[in-house]
């Protein structure tokens, strides 16, 4: 019986919580709105309705331009041309409601009556007047102005976003920030163009609804008219006292939100190049002593002419005056704390005792030394500082290579110029360069065009020309097609590019034993019998550095023990068992290099060159090499380094493609005079990788 009861209870009980949902549902809100706004234009509405309508109205319009001068970020308001769009659709049904009012009863309810009678003193002519002059402004300056200011700001966005993409790609392959902050940085890209493009159409709805609040005026006094000397019997003085007079007044409380609301929308989208809250914006960059108290002093003086009343001018320059010395007052605070802070980083010191002295034979094996004028980078109270970006930058190197990045040691060099930075590794410099910490580095694209004002420099990671520009300059320079990146960034990618090209240096004995450890405890079956009893650690410390010399992975030590465990019998050359492991990695390292369609773009011998290179192969202790005139090695190195510029202009990596016997002689012919070579053996490519071939190397 219970349950038979409980049977037709729930079909309510199941609409009941549907209709529960719905009502809680953001989107069913809006739905009802859109509704309700539509029947306002349909359906009569009682005058005291009207009123708390027209009060909403103002209401949402102040809210909206408070809003607008709180937020961070324009972007940060993408909803407001959809706000503006549903507040003018919601306006005109006000309009038409009121109209309705007035050419039906002749009253529109208390704050219509109020606004024609108190805002212009009961004056028609002067309503009249005033409400043309809130439309012309509203039309011609507020939303011409800022529907400029729009149109200029999506079409300047649109042109800057491939730079803005090739800076996160950059900044991407530097490790600074990893897959999920560069989608989220292209996400904030695309929203900062669809926003400044939404803007421009929807300065549209307000030109709209000033022109339409002009024409339904026109039309309620016309209509106000006759309907007052024909079906009122009322004088024609009478019947334009009365219906004007009510006419302005719906006007004025429409139109005034209305204004306020186009002032939002000019707060809004002038706004493109300020941070944090326009009012702290304005005041931190408008205060300036020197400006405000030469300000009091002219304004003050214009008081001594004869016939201008004193006391406004005198009391005006005064407040600049205290507004002067309170500016004055906070900088000085503010220096006062500066001076107080401490350094961002520790003097290095002399050795003093022989503890310190004996600290010093452990080498550390990366160090970077910065001038002082660089100092304010290394700022932990920064958002973005070097010592976040190391942080991602070791998250990168493990990702890539496998390789387990040590502590940098970041020092401040009083002997070093300013700006420099050197790059240490065990001790010895690697690398060195130059940062000017209050401009950008622009770097030219393949399809840059125009020139920039800045100062020639090379980018040090890459020595690619570049310009050092000052912040002005950096729209402009995206415009260009420049890719432009800031000095944090520059000094990152330096570091980023020294790890990868010397991490077979950086790679410890230490850091090896503690890998090999972290493999024992996960996979023991993968160490043991291998590690130290067939391969000693330093055996595989020289494999795993040949390894990362030319930017192989190591990040399957198993796999790579593995190898040589059977390979260890036939020799225990470092080099040859190197090769021997980049068999195994043929998938790793065919993925390292092809393009998103499978294909390997490379250059290969001619097989004459081939043949004599075969028949000039001689073994050695340190593996293989070739035993040829200095001359035809030249000649070679010249052809090779053609083949590479070739592939390069083409947009490709230089890549080598030869036999498995010759690579690791043909890389140690190239290795000094053409670093970045990538010499490949064909039994390396793995399976399923096309290969495509650019070019041939001739004797």
């Amino acid at each position: 019986m219970s349950n038979a009861a409980a049977q037709p209870a729930s079909p309510n009980r199941a609409f009941s919580n549907s209709l529960s949902i719905l009502l809680r549902s953001n989107d069913a809100v809006l739905a009802f709105i859109l509704v309700a706004i539509i029947g306002m234009m349909i359906v009569p509405l009682p005058p005291l309705l009207v009123d708390l309508l027209i009060a909403l109205n103002m209401a949402l319009s102040v809210g909206i331009m408070l809003l607008t001068m709180y937020i961070a970020r324009p972007v940060n308001f993408s909803v407001f041309p959809t706000i503006l769009l549903l507040i003018t659709l919601f306006r005109l049904g006000l309009n038409i409601s009121i109209s309705r009012l007035i050419l039906l009863q002749g009253n529109a309810g208390k704050v219509v009556e109020t606004f024609g009678n108190l805002v212009v003193g009961g004056n028609y002519v002067v309503g009249v007047v005033v409400f043309l002059m809130l439309n012309i402004i509203q039309f011609l300056v507020i939303t011409n102005g800022a529907g400029r200011v729009a149109e200029v700001a999506a079409r300047f966005t649109l042109d800057a976003m491939p730079g803005k993409q090739l800076s996160i790609d950059a900044d991407l392959n530097a490790g600074i920030i990893d897959e999920t902050q560069a989608r989220q940085r292209r996400k904030e890209i695309g929203a900062e163009a669809d926003f400044y493009g939404s803007m421009d159409g929807a300065s549209k709805f307000v030109r709209g609804d000033a022109i339409a609040a002009i024409v339904v005026m026109l039309v309620n006094i016309i209509g106000g008219f006759v309907i007052g000397m024909l079906q009122r019997q009322l004088s024609a003085m009478d019947a334009l006292q009365s219906y004007v007079l009510l006419t302005i007044g719906a006007g004025l409380a429409v139109q005034i939100p209305a204004l306020i609301l186009s002032t939002a929308a000019g707060l809004l989208v002038t706004r493109s190049t300020s941070e944090g809250s326009l009012g702290s914006s304005m005041v931190g960059q408008m205060a300036n002593f020197n400006a405000l108290i030469l300000g009091a002093v002219i304004i003050s003086a214009i008081a001594l002419v004869p016939g201008l009343p004193k006391l406004p001018f005198l009391l005006i320059g005064g407040l600049l005056g205290v507004g002067g010395f309170l500016y004055q007052k906070a900088q000085a605070k503010q220096a006062e704390v500066i001076e107080t802070a401490p350094a961002a980083l520790p003097a290095a010191t002399e050795p003093e005792t022989p503890q310190d002295m004996l600290e010093m034979v452990v080498a550390d094996p990366l160090e970077l030394e910065i001038g002082y004028a660089i100092i304010p980078l290394v700022d932990e109270s920064q958002q973005d500082n070097l010592l976040r970006r190391i942080i991602g930058i070791r998250r990168q190197i493990m990702s890539e290579l496998g390789l387990v990045l040590p502590v940098v040691r970041v020092r401040d060099n009083l002997r070093l110029s300013p700006q420099a930075y050197r790059i240490k590794i065990r001790r010895e410099e690697v690398a060195d360069g130059e940062l000017m910490v209050d401009r950008h580095l622009a770097i030219p694209g393949s399809d840059s065009e125009g020139q920039l004002h800045g100062i020639p420099t090379t980018e040090p990671a890459f020595g690619l020309p570049a310009l050092w520009i000052t912040d002005a300059e950096k729209g402009r320079a995206e415009l260009l097609g420049y890719t432009v990146v800031s000095p944090l960034s520059v000094i990152s990618t330096h570091l980023t590019e020294i790890v990868r090209t010397y991490a077979g240096d950086i790679l410890t004995r230490q850091m090896v034993h503690e890998m090999v450890s972290q493999l024992r405890a996960k996979t023991p079956a993968a160490v043991e019998g291998v590690i130290p009893e067939m391969l000693s650690l330093g055996d595989l410390q020289a494999v795993l550095r040949n390894l990362l010399r030319e930017r192989i992975p190591i990040r399957d030590l198993a796999g790579i023990i593995e190898v040589l465990a059977n390979n260890v019998g036939i020799t225990r050359n470092p080099n040859i068992l190197a090769e021997a492991v980049r068999q195994m990695m043929a998938r790793t390292i065919s993925n390292q290099y092809r393009d998103q369609d499978g294909y390997l773009h490379v250059f290969t011998l001619s097989p004459e060159l081939e043949g004599l290179l075969r028949e000039s192969l001689v073994s050695a202790d340190s593996g293989v090499g070739f035993q040829i005139d200095a001359a035809v090695a030249q000649n070679i190195l010249t052809h090779t380094g053609e083949q590479m510029e070739k592939l390069a202009q083409t947009g490709y990596f230089p890549i080598l493609l030869c036999a498995r016997e010759m690579r690791m002689a043909f890389r140690k012919l190239v290795e000094q005079s053409l670093p970045n070579l990538v010499v490949l053996a064909y039994s390396e490519v793995s399976p399923g990788t096309k290969v495509k071939s650019h070019g041939m190397v001739t004797s």
